[in-house]
């Protein structure tokens, strides 16, 4: 595995009023970048402050992480949208993080689709379009994270954004590299030493490896570790762990998101 910078993100901030899901305060300290909720999958005003704040604090970069307009589903139903109204409440849930942001003091510097929405945005033209434009339409200098080689990464090439390929480390792969179905056997990971080791291989030979076998090469820019997986800091651990025993350095791909002195 050649030196080489990576980024390791979290998707935080996904509670709701009283209700918290996971150690966001622990991931922070480990994670290069947090995607934070933005309130329609998860996520409130208070949340996404106090997320953005501690992010600043530690150096993580602050990214928008819009889904489906569905807190009972936690944003992993799928909702049939018009193109241009989805088109909207994405370009809403980034601006919200960006008020809230901005009350503490940070910028967002990036923007990545939670849950079906990804999903869909991976696999359907007029979806993954109007995620591009929502985000090309609020600040055309916002990363957009990707899968690779799908859907969504052909829309932000066409509308102009910069663009980081991501892996994930607790989720296994489809024959198409699209994620595994959550239903089907092994799709989620739990044991973090099998997830660093998978990451480390996907890192190393650039590429993921799906269920059934078939070697994908990809590019990889960041690597994912799901902060609502009861695993999640051992596996964010273990993970940071075995890249930087490979020789990577773990820095964040955008930048770490404070907002300029006026």
């Amino acid at each position: 595995m050649s030196a080489r910078r990576i980024d390791l993100n979290a998707d935080l901030g996904e509670g709701f009023g009283p209700w918290r899901m996971g150690d966001d305060a622990a991931l922070l300290d480990i994670v290069t970048s947090a995607n934070v909720a933005c309130g329609f999958h998860a996520g409130d005003p208070d949340i996404m402050v106090e997320t953005a704040a501690a992010a600043l604090a530690r150096g993580v970069a602050i990214g928008a992480h819009p889904g489906f307009h569905d807190l009972r589903g936690f944003g992993r139903n799928r909702i049939e949208e018009c193109p241009r109204r989805l088109e909207r409440d994405i370009a809403y849930q980034i601006g919200a993080l960006q008020a809230c942001a901005a009350l503490a003091g940070a910028r967002v510097t990036h923007v990545k689709a939670h849950g079906a929405l990804a999903n869909l945005s991976n696999e359907d033209e007029t979806v993954a379009a109007a995620l591009a434009r929502a985000v090309a339409g609020v600040d055309r200098r916002l990363a957009l994270v990707v899968m690779p080689g799908l859907a969504a990464e052909r829309a932000g090439e066409r509308a102009g954004l910069p663009l980081v390929r991501e892996i994930y480390a607790d989720r296994a792969y489809a024959e198409d590299g699209t994620l595994a179905p959550r239903s089907g056997p092994g799709a989620v990971i739990h044991d973090a030493d099998e997830a660093a080791e998978r990451v480390a291989r996907m890192v190393g030979e650039e590429a993921v490896f799906t269920v059934g076998g078939r070697r994908i090469p990809v590019a990889i820019e960041t690597v994912c570790v799901h902060g609502d997986n009861p695993a999640a800091l051992a596996m964010a651990r273990a993970v940071r762990a075995r890249l930087e025993r490979a020789g990577l350095s773990l820095r964040p791909f955008a930048g770490q998101g404070a907002e300029p002195e006026r």
